[in-house]
């Protein structure tokens, strides 16, 4: 990173959500390196702590556990993230559950506890945040989405629904708000090497076993964290409107946007999902 971008970092306050581990960890032990101030959020404070200590300048670094589901509160957690450095100039939108079923198996309960973390979460903190930013006029959202936020695939209805639903949303308020200087990237990352798919929320039924087994291989084999987050950061360093970041699977975006006739036919075969 060369001294100018990391002087566009310096002195900046970015509140990481999902930061005990993951894309989150490396992200927020990137940008503390640059020189900005972080707020790591998480379920787990012991976790968060744990990655706090594993940053430069932890004094830097403040931990507010909070879970994002938890939307009646997202008032209350964005209180306490400004008081911690006086503002937020980059919101990370980082958490998020996984999904692994076939939707004939799936109960609706499992739809609403995807969407409610992954969408409805991520909503609420916004919403929440937002005034001070425009108040403000200045301000960065950067949702990290995925390749299936453009491409869904088998076994995954749930978690793509969510992840289409944050590009609709975020794409209209990055027109809202261009007026007041708030930029919105939107990240789309293939397979990273997290343990997001041990994690999935899973239906044990039909071949599910196989199939979590495929997804974790994938996930192991994909990018490192600490590469993917090199990549955020240069997107947000940039402004970037859109940030693809993986391997041959970020193909799957250009041919739902140029070929969605043969994506179609190919996904009917997919099996690391």
């Amino acid at each position: 990173m060369s001294t100018k971008k990391r002087d566009a970092l310096r002195g900046k306050v970015f509140w990481i959500t999902g930061a005990s581990s993951g894309i989150g960890e490396a992200l927020a032990r990137k940008v503390a390196e640059a020189g900005a101030k972080v707020i790591i959020s998480a379920r787990r404070a012991s976790e968060l702590e744990a990655v706090r200590s594993r940053c430069p300048r932890p004094d830097d670094v403040f931990v507010l556990p909070l879970d994002v589901a938890e939307t009646d509160r997202a008032d209350e957690f964005v209180k306490k993230a400004i008081a911690a450095f006086g503002q937020v100039d980059v919101m990370v939108h980082n958490a998020g559950i996984g999904q692994r079923s076939l939707v004939v198996e799936a109960p609706l309960a499992e739809d609403r506890r995807v969407m409610e973390v992954n969408y409805f979460g991520v909503v609420a903190l916004t919403k929440a945040l937002l005034p001070s930013m425009i108040f403000r006029k200045s301000g960065h959202f950067v949702v990290v989405s995925s390749v299936v936020g453009y491409v869904g695939t088998p076994y995954r209805s749930a978690y793509a629904a969510s992840k289409h639903a944050l590009h609709g949303f975020f794409e209209s308020l990055r027109a809202e708000v261009f007026k007041d200087d708030i930029a919105v990237t939107i990240v789309c990352p293939g397979f990273v090497a997290t343990d997001i798919a041990v994690k999935a929320v899973a239906r044990a039924g039909g071949g599910d076993a196989e199939q979590a087994e495929q997804r974790t291989k994938a996930n192991a084999h994909g990018i490192s964290p600490e590469a993917c987050a090199a990549v955020i950061v240069r997107g947000i360093e940039k402004k970037t409107r859109e940030v693809y970041v993986g391997g041959k699977e970020i193909a799957g975006i250009y041919l739902r946007r140029y070929v969605p006739g043969v994506l179609a036919k190919a996904l009917r075969h997919v099996k690391t999902v």
